[in-house]
């Protein structure tokens, strides 16, 4: 499952973060598959960009387990880097998820509405012929 923090995420320049579990003990589930935060995640030097939602892989084990609104995941642990980086995380560099939003899947999307004038009747699906099914037992 993909699930998006509630939180945004802020990494400055001079460190690094990466997600682990919050409590490795429960079992239940994993959070943090791929969670590593480059220096600059979230953070804009000229303070438009006030942090970004981290998307969470989660994975449930082999038992039923509910996830519910506000419960806490996972954790962040951070690391200094050695020195700044010369690029930061980020719009600059073609980085794809600063500023990510939540975006439904393809088969949780509605198909575009169809344009029907307004002057045509409602037809019953039951009454409309069906081509090139004679024979048909019905």
């Amino acid at each position: 499952y993909l699930l998006m923090s509630k939180e945004s995420v802020q990494i400055p320049p001079s460190l690094a973060s990466e997600m682990t579990a919050y409590d490795p003990t429960s079992g239940e589930l994993r959070t943090h598959y791929a969670g590593f935060f480059d220096p600059g995640f979230g953070y804009d030097p000229q303070g438009w960009l006030r942090g970004s939602r981290a998307a969470l892989e989660v994975r449930a084990h082999d038992v039923p387990f509910m996830v519910e609104s506000g419960q806490r995941v996972c954790k962040l642990t951070f690391e200094h880097m050695l020195e700044e980086p010369e690029q930061l995380y980020g719009a600059g560099i073609g980085s794809s998820y600063q500023g990510q939003e939540e975006t439904l899947g393809k088969h949780f999307l509605r198909p575009p509405a169809r344009d029907v004038p307004m002057n045509q009747e409602p037809v019953d699906a039951d009454e409309l012929p069906l081509p090139g099914l004679t024979g048909y037992p019905g």
